[in-house]
This record gives C-alpha cells, structure tokens and sequence, in this order.
C-alpha cells in the first residue's frame, strides 16, 4: 500500500495538531504551584490546582512545591565565647508563598536549600559565638534560639518563603573538648573519692582511739 503525498501530509497535520494540543495544557496538582514562562520570562503565576493552558512551543510552565518543605545544612564545627568548639545541626521548614519572588531569586527549591542553609548556619554561628557552653545547656538555650529565629527571619522576605520553624537539632562536643570535659570529669571525681577516702581514714582514726580509751578505762576500773 503506498501513500500519497496527500495523506502524508495529513498525517503531518494530525501529528502537528496532537503536539500543539497537548502541549497547550497542563496540569497542577495540589501539591504544586505553576509560572508560565515566555522565552524564559515569567508571565503567570498559578496557585490553584486544575486544567491550565500554555501557548505551545513558545511558553512553558515550571513547577514549585506549596508543601512544607525542610532545610536541613550540613552540620558546622562553631566556636564559643569561652573558646570550646562544638558542632551544631540545624534545620528549618518552610514554605513558598510568593512563587515569583521566589522563582526570580533562586530558580528552584535545591538552589534555595543551599543558600538558606549557609544563612542559617551563618546566623547560628553569630549568635552562638556570644554564649558559652553553660549557658547553651541551660534554661538560657530558648532566649538564644529566639535571638537566632530573629536574624533568620529578617532574610525570608527577600526570598518569597515563610520560615515556619527553625530549631537547633543537636549539638556535640569536638572530640577534643569530649575528651577535655572527660578528663576534668574523672579529676573532680578522683579528688572527691581522696576526700572521702581521706575523711574515712580520719573517722577510723578516731574510732580506733576511743575504743583504746575505752579498754584502758574498763582494765583500769577492773
């Protein structure tokens, strides 16, 4: 069976007509939010989840999550102002409320993670590097988290995300500090067992002694 040029040519048409159509629509599920781009330019932004229309081969559309999202920097060795070194894990959620905004400044949630997580840890590091470690093990660790949420929320603007929770997972001693504390643990330790030691000699002493008074008083009256 051999075809003519004319129903080569309408397949072509079909072919071009079935790309144009599907290319014209697309689909935003609830977990998203869309930009219609134009050669690269953002000309819509969609929040709403359905059926949307692009113009074929001259628009398309990119996708940012409306979910809350995490960030989660590499943990940092940081210093405190008694000179102790610690290492600090921290994380933060988000979510993206202006997805223009957002889209302008860093393109995508990978490139936002990377440069909000060296904000944070940045901010973590300022504001840490004032306290000792006493203090960031005691009751004064809420005050200093609320000090660190303020310097981190002052940036979330400039991105078009709402910072919705920002925490400090876990914080561990260097080794050599591990060590160091260790070392002063187990002196305060050995010296409160020679006192103990030594106050029961001293206690065995004197119960030696008086019964030694005793039996001579007991052999002398007998």
């Amino acid at each position: 069976m051999r075809f003519s040029v004319r129903n080569i040519v309408v397949v072509l048409l079909l072919f071009i007509g079935f790309l144009t159509f599907t290319g014209a629509f697309f689909i935003v599920n609830e977990t998203k939010q869309a930009i219609v781009l134009q050669f690269g330019d953002p000309r819509k932004v969609i929040t709403e989840p359905g059926l949307q229309f692009k113009i074929p081969f001259i628009q398309d559309a990119v996708f940012l999550d409306s979910r809350l999202l995490n960030i989660d920097p590499q943990p940092e060795e940081m210093i405190l102002s008694d000179q102790k070194r610690i290492i600090v894990d921290s994380f933060a959620r988000y979510r993206i409320v202006n997805p223009l905004k957002f889209f302008q400044t860093v393109r995508n949630e990978a490139t936002f993670s990377d440069r909000f997580g060296r904000i944070i840890n940045a901010s973590v590091r300022g504001v840490i590097a004032q306290y000792s470690l006493t203090a960031l093990l005691s009751e004064q660790r809420v005050s200093i988290m609320n000090e660190i949420q303020a310097q981190i929320l002052g940036n979330e603007d400039s991105y078009g995300v709402e910072i919705i929770d920002i925490r400090i997972g876990r914080t561990d001693l260097t080794e050599q500090v591990s060590n160091n504390v260790y070392q002063r643990m187990r002196s305060e330790r050995e010296k409160e067992a020679n006192l103990l030691r030594a106050e029961g000699e001293e206690l065995s002493k004197e119960i030696v002694a008086s019964a030694d008074r005793q039996q001579t008083v007991i052999v002398a009256e007998a």
